[in-house]
């Protein structure tokens, strides 16, 4: 816990403190040793937060909403009589919910190639976030282990209603149908948001699932594509191009590509572009966008099957990132043991006011998550404004 950034975690989740009840009517859960799981916690200010998480060392945290009076306060009303105002829209995608498509890992594993998915998803949601609905403060999570984490902050985003989310997700969803169903996209018409994606989706389809997961490379990969078209007579010339030819999956690419284009086979002109949004478009968990109610990781906590910290990914720069290379609790305790030893050998000053996270790699995530809150309080203070004047004046009345 001498890793957690109390400080300025605190200053995201009060929001400024414009409302006072904001942040001790805020639920979290830990989840301790044992898998003993504690919801309805609710705590007064940035002092008794850090005191019980230090206390009880919980193994995960979650963020829970904003409710109408304290979460640990609910035996002592009737039944019902909680409930959630608040909460930040949220997103979750998960690296399983590609398994259909992704060949290099399966489950909980991952790799380099296909978190590919999870790069080109941060950078859809978040341009259509900011440019179809105009939100500002938009914070990405790495889950800790296989995939990532969406926090919309902007103060009318967390004033949403579930229909109103609901409304949301609906406007981002593409992709949909079970594991069975051959085609789960149908683009004959879309908003424009949607042309701004594809852009994003070319310029990753051909490295992503031609050549990383090599989807066109054999039959039993193939066929996930071949059962999108619904002509009978361009399924059945692929597959006699394809079958017994050492023609790479570009190749096979070129060749379907040509049949649609080819007018007298009579192809839906629109497939070539659905094919794209099927493989790489993001695959959102909607249940966790519409409920209000809902937990969700905590920035900061420590994923409990890794080890490894649920960083903050820089949006403008998510091709960069490497899940690989964030830090666990192990790795942060042998750069701090080898940080104070550095130090003492060069009789160096005190620097016990420094805070124990930015003597390690965690610096980097945590002075991108400082820079962040910075330009949220922007807002908050504002925010703070508003209300005084609004105050000011009801009392000249």
């Amino acid at each position: 816990m001498r890793m957690f950034p109390f400080k300025d975690y605190y200053k995201w989740i009060s929001y400024g403190n414009v409302y006072k009840h904001y942040f001790p009517n805020r639920e979290f859960s830990f989840t301790l040793a044992n898998d003993v799981y504690i919801r309805f916690q609710s705590f007064k200010d940035e002092a008794d937060l850090r005191n019980n998480i230090i206390s009880k060392c919980p193994e995960k945290i979650d963020l829970g909403a904003v409710y109408n009076m304290k979460p640990s306060d609910r035996k002592l009303v009737k039944p019902g009589a909680l409930q959630p105002l608040e909460h930040e829209l949220v997103f979750d995608i998960d690296m399983t919910d590609y398994d259909d498509i992704r060949t290099c890992c399966s489950g909980a594993d991952i790799c380099h190639k296909c978190w590919s998915f999870m790069t080109i998803a941060i950078k859809i949601i978040d341009r259509a976030l900011e440019d179809d609905f105009g939100f500002s403060h938009r914070l990405w999570v790495y889950s800790g282990r296989r995939g990532v984490h969406c926090w919309v902050c902007d103060a009318r985003a967390r004033k949403l209603t579930a229909e109103q989310r609901r409304s949301i997700v609906s406007y981002l969803e593409v992709v949909k149908g079970g594991d069975k169903a051959g085609k789960k996209v149908n683009l004959r018409n879309g908003h424009p948001s949607l042309s701004r994606a594809q852009k994003v989706l070319e310029r990753h389809f051909e490295q992503t699932v031609l050549e990383d997961m090599g989807i066109l490379d054999g039959p039993n990969t193939w066929t996930k594509i071949l059962d999108m078209i619904s002509n009978e007579q361009i399924r059945a010339e692929l597959v006699s191009k394809w079958s017994n030819s050492n023609k790479t999956g570009y190749d096979r690419w070129a060749d379907l590509v040509s049949a649609i284009k080819n007018p007298k086979l009579k192809a839906e002109p629109w497939l070539e572009r659905e094919i794209m949004f099927q493989f790489l478009y993001p695959r959102l968990d909607s249940n966790v966008s519409v409920g209000l109610n809902h937990l969700l990781k905590s920035p900061f906590c420590v994923h409990p099957k890794t080890g490894r910290v649920c960083v903050p990914i820089n949006a403008a720069e998510c091709e960069n990132f490497d899940p690989a290379k964030v830090p666990t609790v192990d790795d942060l305790i042998v750069e701090l043991t080898e940080y104070q030893k550095q130090r003492k050998d060069e009789g160096s000053a005190d620097d016990s006011r420094v805070p124990d996270y930015e003597k390690t790699s965690l610096k980097s995530y945590t002075d991108y998550f400082k820079t962040w809150v910075k330009d949220l309080g922007e807002e908050n203070l504002v925010m703070l404004r508003l209300k005084r004047e609004a105050e000011e004046k009801t009392m000249t009345f």
